[in-house]
């Protein structure tokens, strides 16, 4: 079995004080909210950074100049067939209220960055692909130990 899904993009985006801003959505699956990164489907031609930067924007009302890709994987090679890029922006600002779709949810979260590496290393992070991004975002950064 092989699940044709189109690519996503999500991103670690820094306020200027170095606060990470997060989403907090429920997710079915689970059947819980989770504590997550910006992000979402990469639209048909759309460049990745474009809609990283695109879901930024509609998910947190926030906006960064300074856009880097820090990570490029396969989400689930073994059943899908998508790309996850990872993205850090730099010096984010609030523009604007969220654009959200029909149906979202979605509940928009400051943390300093420090904290959010602590509640990783608690294992209170729970969603794999953030970790995966926060992992990225760090290794950039050059905060891995």
């Amino acid at each position: 079995t092989i699940f044709e899904f189109r690519s996503w993009a999500n991103i670690v985006a820094l306020t200027k004080t170095g606060e990470v801003i997060l989403v907090k959505q429920y997710r079915h699956g689970v059947r819980d909210v989770l504590l997550e990164f910006p992000g979402g489907v990469v639209e048909d031609g759309e460049d990745p950074v474009e809609g990283a930067r695109r879901e930024l924007l509609e998910e947190t009302g926030y906006l960064a100049s300074d856009i880097i890709q820090v990570g490029k994987m396969y989400p689930n090679p073994a059943l899908q067939t998508n790309t996850l890029y990872c993205y850090l922006a730099l010096d984010a600002e609030k523009v604007s209220g969220q654009s959200l779709d029909a149906g979202e949810d979605i509940e928009v979260h400051l943390m300093p960055l420090d904290e959010l590496v602590k509640l990783a290393k608690r294992g209170e992070f729970h969603h794999a692909l953030m970790n995966a991004v926060l992992f990225s975002a760090l290794a950039y950064l050059e905060r891995v130990r």
